[in-house]
């Protein structure tokens, strides 16, 4: 693992070599941030231009796998380096400290060395993407929020995301907004928006789909559709979780259910009994959770996916790939009335989903845009001296 200048007050050398580096500063928590943001950090140093990297430590497990199948050259900073956060017991100890770790260092992570004002950049709607805004903020640097003005208008549906948006909009200077509707969802808020036209992980799907070529990957024989569930909402409730439980067996009545599993959702399943219900079918295999790369290929090569990723959601709507979401609502419109159904954990419409899926399709539908929303990022964190 790489070495932790953040962790610790003692290591005086290291804080001297990072008051020297330049103020541009990206702020991630969790796998799906990563995977989102990685297509800005190797445009960033494509160009030549070096920023720090820090991770909150709310995930841990395979970033340093995520960040080589990127090939992002910049060595992270680790704030945390315990165990990963996964429930909600955990997260509220280990927000004030991830917070006040980063505030007792403000002057060297938020400041350049000659005193220049810091960009932070923060990506999506979780506890990490809250913390770094009320860190930069208070450091006093600029915060620039990626995948900003997704909403559902829902405070409670999905809480406490929608919460964590609307708070981070507050706080944010620069919204950088996939899409025209994310972009109008900001005219109220007193900050600059930027309309990158697609969500960053358009960028990512098609770094993805590009190794898979060069790897000589071949699509597999078998007919299968994918299920991954993990969201606090499904999880922590227990008629919800029986019900995905119930739905994942009335599929597996026609097609194998390869099941991909979250740490958190085993631990929740194992607790209410319903992982020795799921492991006696025999239709229902659990993988762990595995490299993005053998993720992605594993989504392109089903027929559809069940899933409460908002991740998800966007790269199956690229790969037009046959998805239920698994919720009642969602802050996305991609893929919605198309290739995907917002399921609301209505037995009807689950149903309906499977009486008339079609057939498999590439996984490579979508990736042909001629936008590539990382670019326009970075070309707004370089203008004008951005970022230092």
């Amino acid at each position: 693992m790489y070495q932790d200048p953040l962790v610790g007050s003692k290591n005086k050398s290291l804080e001297k070599e990072n008051a020297n580096t330049a103020p541009l500063v990206v702020i991630i928590g969790t796998r799906a941030q990563l995977i989102k943001t990685a297509p800005v950090l190797t445009e960033l140093e494509r160009r030549g231009r070096t920023y720090r990297l820090i991770l909150t430590g709310q995930h841990s497990a395979t970033m340093k796998a995520l960040l080589d199948d990127f090939h992002v050259a910049t060595a992270p900073e680790y704030v945390y380096s315990g165990p990963e956060v996964s429930g909600i017991a955990g997260m509220i100890f280990w927000m004030p400290k991830i917070l006040l770790r980063l505030l007792k260092r403000r002057r060297l992570v938020f400041r350049g060395r000659h005193g220049e004002r810091a960009t932070v950049v923060v990506h999506g709607d979780t506890f990490s993407t809250l913390i770094g805004a009320i860190a930069g903020r208070l450091g006093g640097a600029r915060v620039a929020h990626v995948e900003s003005g997704l909403r559902s208008f829902n405070v409670w549906n999905p809480f406490p995301e929608e919460l964590t948006r609307i708070l981070v909009f507050r706080l944010a200077h620069i919204a950088f907004c996939p899409g025209e509707w994310a972009a109008d969802n900001m005219k109220n808020y007193k900050l600059e928006v930027v309309d990158t036209g697609q969500n960053t992980l358009l960028d990512a799907l098609r770094t993805a789909v590009s190794e898979g070529r060069s790897r000589g990957e071949n699509a597999a024989a078998d007919q299968y559709c994918v299920a991954s569930i993990h969201r606090f909402e499904n999880i922590f409730v227990r008629h919800r979780l029986e019900w995905i439980v119930r739905s994942l067996e009335r599929v597996a009545q026609v097609y194998d259910v390869v099941f991909v599993m979250h740490p958190a959702t085993e631990k929740r399943l194992r607790a209410t009994g319903l992982f020795e219900r799921l492991n006696a079918n025999p239709r229902i295999n659990f993988r762990e959770r595995m490299p993005y790369m053998a993720f992605i290929r594993l989504l392109r090569e089903s027929s559809f996916v069940l899933t409460d990723g908002g991740s998800n959601q966007e790269e199956l709507y690229y790969m037009q790939k046959p998805t239920v979401i698994l919720r009642n609502a969602t802050e996305r419109r991609e893929g919605v009335g198309d290739s995907a159904v917002l399921c609301g954990f209505d037995d009807g419409v689950l149903e309906g989903f499977l009486r008339t899926i079609q057939r498999a399709t590439s996984g490579e539908e979508g990736l042909a845009s001629e936008v590539y929303p990382s670019r326009i990022i970075v070309d707004r964190l370089l203008r004008d001296g951005e970022g230092g």
